[in-house]
Order: structure tokens, then C-alpha cells, then sequence
């Protein structure tokens, strides 16, 4: 029995591997696939050869070239204030912004009037003095000719201390005329220049004080934008440090950029100094750029033109600024992802053949940098993909292929 049931196991066993060897004969050939090649595939950009001059970029906050406080020369009371002279309203040069009752000048300049009127008579009488105390030695020496003595005439005999002393008296008087004169003129406060109105406190029957700030006033021919800029973005801006500032003479040209809202406005400057000391904490340039004509419209540049108009350059808006810098004989811009550590840039030549090329550094900008090097124009750089390259690897630059 035990005999016969291995005859069966064995049977059953010689069976199922005879089936599995049929199977195996009989089952398709698998489908041969190639394997993918080992050369990596990375994402390219080509270079440009740049021209003209490189833009430097920064930002700053709009201030005035000019701001001063309003304050009287002389106290007194305010007797009138121009409508003008309040926040926000623009003024000319020279123009009456408010007046100090002038009655008391007025009777100090009447009383110095008299006072002068009077001294003048004085000095006339002294010149008279003088001149007859003169006559009166030359007669006296022309009696004491004939005895051959003669002597020097004192001052006092020629009454000379007393004319110099009623001459004196009499510049005092007419200086003090002046003064009075001075002072009733100050009463009315006037605009140095023409500007805006930041602030004023003043209004008619406030008592004022000499000195006393009654507002603020800022120039409106011109604002100013102080640029903080690296070593290496500063020394892009030719001359700078040969600029003399305010003398509007620059050619160092620059362009500000405001949003309001979703449209962006230019308006046209130019470079007007840069401090000559680093800011102590962010160890940077300070580089004034200048805007003239600032409250009149800026131009659109990108969002277009809204339905309510075009409008100024606010003083207290932060802007982006755009300087002209130097004018390189050959650059190139690639983008700013194509720059490796180290300042290299990895160039790919035909066949996918990388080459390391090392490069001179100009500006960075957002998304793009400015160099100088052994390149040429419309070449691919790599941006990524890759984590390191080699001279003369290999890599594809096309669709990356399925894995």
C-alpha cells in the first residue's frame, strides 16, 4: 500500500513538471527593450549679446530737495493768512503766505525818521563849526607868519573829534532807520520758493513769536530719491564721485518707477551725487538720484492708463529707480539661474558637450545677470536639471525622455 502511494506522488510530481517545462517551451519571447542611456538631461537657456549702457537697479522713498520751516522774523498778531497757505496748497516764490499787524513798525520807523531828520541837522551844524574853526586858524597863522613862529593846529582846535563824533551819531540814526525799515518789511511773510504746503498752525489773531514754526514748505521743482547700492552696483555708475551735486549738469541719466494701483508711471532723472562714507549698518552706497518737474504727469509704462488721469511723483513714495551705468564694449545677459558658484557659467556646445566658462560678473539683476567671458551669442547655459557638470560631459538639452 505504502508502495503504491508513492507511485502516485511521484506520477503526480513527474506530471507537473512536465506541464511546467511545456509551458515554457511554448510561452512568448519577451518584447527587448533598450535601456535608457546614462546621459543626463538638462534644462538650457541661451545668452544675449548686450549693448548699450548696463541699468543699475535700487529703490528708495521720495523726499524733497528742499524743506523749511515757516517762522516770522518779528512777533505780533496775525492780521491776515493767505487762503493758499494751508496743507496741500501750492505756492510761489515771493508770494505773501500771512501778515503781522504792522502798526507798532510803523511808529519805529517814524520815530527813527525823526530821529535821523534831527541828527542830520546836528552834523550839518558841526560841519559848520568846523569849517569856521578852520578859517579861523588860518587867520591866526597868517598874523603869526611875520614873528616866524608857527604851530601845528590841534584836532580840538579844528574841531575834528566833534564833526567825527556827529558823523558817527548820524550812520547810527540812519542804521537804525534801516532796522525799523527791515522789520516793518518782515510783518509779511513771504514764500522763499516755490513749493508745496506740508503743514501750517498759524490763523488770524494768533499771537506769534520771533522763530516760532507756524508750517513747512517744500520745493516743488525737484525731488530726490537716496538709492542704497552695493560696491559692486555703485562702481557700475560712471564718475560718480566726480559728480558735483546740484549743478544739474549730470549725464548720468536714471529712471523712477511709481505704482499706483496696477499701473506703474516713469518719471526721467538723473544721477545727482553719492555720498562719499558707507551707511554704517547696511555697509552701503548712498546715490542721490534727482527728478525734475516731479508733480507734473508720469508717463505709463506697464498696467496702461487708468480712467482718472495720470498722476504726480509724491513726496513720501517708495519707488524703483533704473540708472544708467556703464557702457562695456561686450557683454552678454543670461539668466540669473545659468550662474554657478564660483562665478562659472555651464556653456553647452553642439552635441551636448559641456564647457565650464568662467565669467566676469557685472550686475545682478531679478532674473538676469550681466557678464563678461568666453561666450557667444544665442548660446544654451544650463539652469538646471543638474546638480554639477564637467569639462567635456555630456548632456541633453532636448524633451527629457520616459523612463
Amino acid at each position: 500500500m505504502r508502495r503504491r502511494s508513492l507511485a502516485v506522488i511521484g506520477g503526480i510530481v513527474l506530471g507537473t513538471a512536465a506541464i511546467v517545462a511545456l509551458l515554457l517551451v511554448l510561452a512568448p519571447e519577451p518584447e527587448a527593450r533598450d535601456l535608457p542611456p546614462q546621459i543626463p538631461f538638462a534644462q538650457t537657456a541661451s545668452v544675449t549679446a548686450g549693448s548699450g549702457a548696463i541699468p543699475v537697479h535700487g529703490s528708495g522713498t521720495v523726499r524733497p530737495r528742499a524743506e523749511i520751516n515757516v517762522a516770522p522774523q518779528v512777533g505780533g498778531q496775525v492780521v491776515w493768512v493767505d487762503p493758499g497757505f494751508q496743507s496741500g496748497g501750492r505756492v510761489e516764490t515771493g508770494q505773501t503766505l500771512f501778515r503781522i499787524d504792522e502798526t507798532d513798525y510803523l511808529y519805529r520807523v517814524q520815530e527813527a525818521e525823526a530821529n535821523l531828520a534831527s541828527r542830520r541837522v546836528a552834523f550839518l551844524e558841526e560841519q559848520e563849526r568846523s569849517g569856521i574853526a578852520l578859517d579861523q586858524y588860518r587867520l591866526y597863522s597868517e598874523r603869526r607868519a611875520g614873528d616866524g613862529s608857527s604851530t601845528d593846529p590841534s584836532p580840538l582846535t579844528l574841531r575834528e573829534p566833534q564833526l567825527e563824533a556827529a558823523r558817527a551819531a548820524l550812520k547810527r540814526d540812519e542804521a537804525r532807520l534801516a532796522d525799523a525799515n527791515l522789520a516793518l518789511s518782515r510783518t509779511e511773510v513771504k514764500a522763499p520758493f516755490t513749493g508745496f504746503v506740508r503743514d501750517e498752525s498759524v490763523a488770524v489773531g494768533q499771537i506769534v513769536s520771533p522763530g516760532e514754526p507756524v508750517g513747512r514748505l517744500f520745493a516743488a521743482d525737484a525731488i530726490e530719491v537716496n538709492v542704497s547700492l552695493s560696491h559692486a552696483d555703485a562702481v557700475l555708475i560712471p564718475g560718480l564721485w566726480e559728480l558735483q551735486g546740484g549743478g544739474g549738469a549730470s549725464r548720468v541719466g536714471a529712471r523712477v518707477v511709481a505704482r499706483y494701483g496696477e499701473t506703474g508711471y516713469s518719471w526721467e532723472g538723473y544721477v545727482d551725487r553719492g555720498e562719499v562714507s558707507l551707511d554704517e549698518q547696511t555697509r552701503t552706497v548712498d546715490v542721490v538720484v534727482r527728478v525734475p518737474d516731479p508733480f507734473s504727469a508720469g508717463v505709463a509704462v506697464e498696467g496702461g492708463d487708468p480712467a482718472g488721469g495720470t498722476p504726480p511723483l509724491l513726496v513720501g513714495e517708495f519707488v524703483d529707480v533704473e540708472i544708467e551705468g556703464l557702457s562695456p564694449d561686450r557683454y552678454f545677459r543670461a539668466p540669473r539661474a545659468a550662474l554657478q558658484p564660483g562665478n562659472e557659467v555651464w556653456a553647452v556646445n553642439d552635441g551636448g558637450v559641456v564647457s565650464i566658462v568662467s565669467v566676469r560678473v557685472l550686475q545682478r539683476a531679478d532674473d538676469e545677470v550681466f557678464v563678461t567671458g568666453a561666450l557667444r551669442d544665442g548660446q544654451a547655459v544650463i539652469t538646471g536639471g543638474i546638480r554639477f557638470a564637467t569639462e567635456g560631459m555630456l548632456v541633453q538639452t532636448g524633451a527629457q525622455p520616459e523612463q
